[in-house]
């Protein structure tokens, strides 16, 4: 444990500050950008301060680790397609749960030497980061895995997972225990051991959509760990900085269980009784109607208020720019057109907003569900790119469905309703939707980019 000095603590403390402001700019689309470079000088200080005040042993090691990390996430940042970003943010929270947990293992070793006496509250602090820390790390990866589709992003289910899935916890809580009243090395590393299988076996039930809210929840643990890890090495930045991930990560994940009408509990352990979003599902042979890019620009030409849906389709495409194209012809021509974003749209909250951004959407364009849904009675078109779940009246109508009870945006409410979809496949969450069938919607088939490429020249040809 390091005697840090005032002015290093003052040092810390203002770091702090521009975590909060980071977060306070990450809060809105126009000033996310600010706010992530705010964030990004707060812990570039705060690591680089530790070199002016602290005795380092292995400064070489330290430096070599530092540019590797650096060139790794320069890289990763600049490569990263806007789909892939969900992966992104599953590893590089996996990466900072594990990092908590083997700093919480090395301060063990620390407290379990002779004529240390760490306290009470130092060892209750050092367990839960250990377990928090490895169970988010392992839990984290099991998501990359999924979203990566290195594994299926059905629920994993075999028989036994509950009884083995509570006897880890109650394991868990039990050395946990004794690593307060006994401390030692061996019971540290099996409760590390221990959190990792707990975070594997949270993980694999989960399927589908419910995966980006349990990337929240991990990372919500994360920053619990990372704080109590401030608190073991006494070090302000990071029980600050951990205290707000995890704040944060609570009430994004609170948020986004409520937009989907259910709570965590459900979403965690809702495959055991078949009540989870499933994943792949199986194309519908149900005939629809469907039409060219000529027919769909009529629609949209004589249209006096249209409202596009962007869902995960459309980042997978990179259909961002000639989407927006496609706005600006229509509003040049007098047609009042917003875009109707889901909580969770996407793969991750925000998603939508972030990849609309990146084209220069305005942002008086994009509007959230709560204030959007009451004008879908009065809107002529509704274009649907890349969506599926969120518009699924399913979520009103069948209680057996697994996305029951979730918000949706209001697109049946329209006079016509437009799906640009690649084939008849279901969303992620793997059933069927009925507005596909229904009357007055009209499916574009093909890939977004290529379709809105042709409804762009058709639009501008009428």
């Amino acid at each position: 444990m390091i005697d840090t000095p005032v002015w290093v603590q003052l040092v810390y403390l203002a770091a702090a500050v521009f975590f909060i402001l980071a977060l306070k700019g990450l809060s809105s689309p126009k000033h996310a950008r600010t706010g992530n470079l705010l964030g990004a000088i707060g812990a570039t200080v705060a690591v680089v301060v530790v070199f002016f005040y602290a005795e380092l042993d292995n400064v070489v090691p330290i430096l070599v680790a530092i540019v590797i990390g650096s060139i790794a996430g320069v890289l990763g940042a600049q490569r990263v397609q806007m789909t892939q970003m969900p992966q992104l943010v599953a590893l590089f929270n996996g990466v900072g749960g594990g990092a908590a947990a083997l700093v919480a293992l090395l301060e063990l070793a620390d407290m379990t030497e002779p004529g240390h006496d760490p306290g009470t509250f130092a060892l209750i602090a050092t367990a839960f980061t250990i377990v928090v820390g490895s169970g988010a790390f392992s839990g984290s990866v099991v998501t990359f895995a999924k979203l990566q589709e290195l594994m299926t992003s059905r629920p994993v289910l075999f028989p036994g997972l509950p009884v083995i899935f509570a006897l880890g916890v109650i394991a868990s809580v039990a050395l946990s225990v004794m690593t307060v009243w006994t401390p030692s090395m061996l019971i540290g590393i099996v409760l590390g051991l221990l959190g990792l299988l707990v975070g594997v076996l949270l993980v694999l039930p989960v399927g589908g959509a419910d995966v980006p809210i349990v990337i929240s929840l991990l990372n919500a643990g994360t920053g619990l760990a990372v704080a109590a890890s401030g608190y073991i090495l006494q070090n302000t930045v990071l029980l600050v900085g951990g205290t707000l991930v995890g704040a944060s990560g609570t009430f994004l994940t609170l948020l986004m269980a409520g937009a989907m009408g259910r709570s965590v509990a459900n979403i965690l352990f809702g495959a055991l009784k078949g009540g989870s979003t499933l994943g792949a599902g199986e194309t519908s042979d149900r005939p629809v109607r469907s039409g060219g890019p000529e027919d769909v620009a009529i629609l949209l030409g004589y249209a006096d208020k249209v409202i596009i849906v962007p869902g995960y389709g459309l980042a997978v495409a990179q259909a961002q720019h000639t989407l927006r194209e496609l706005v600006d012809v229509l509003t040049e021509r007098g047609t009042k057109v917003d875009y109707a974003i889901h909580p969770v749209a996407g793969r991750m909250p925000g998603h939508m907003n972030v990849l609309l951004a990146e084209a220069q959407v305005p942002y008086e364009q994009l509007k959230e569900m709560d204030d959007i849904n009451g004008e879908f009675k009065q809107t002529d078109v509704v274009l649907v790119v890349g969506a599926n779940d969120v518009v699924n009246p399913a979520a009103r109508t069948t209680p057996r469905a697994p996305i029951y009870g979730m918000p949706i945006l209001n697109a049946d409410e329209a006079r016509q309703v437009v799906f640009m979809k690649r084939s008849m496949r279901p969303g992620f969450a793997g059933i069927e939707n009925e507005l596909l069938f229904d009357p007055k919607t009209t499916l574009l088939f093909g890939d977004a980019k290529d379709s809105l490429g042709k409804l762009l020249s058709a639009v501008k040809g009428l």
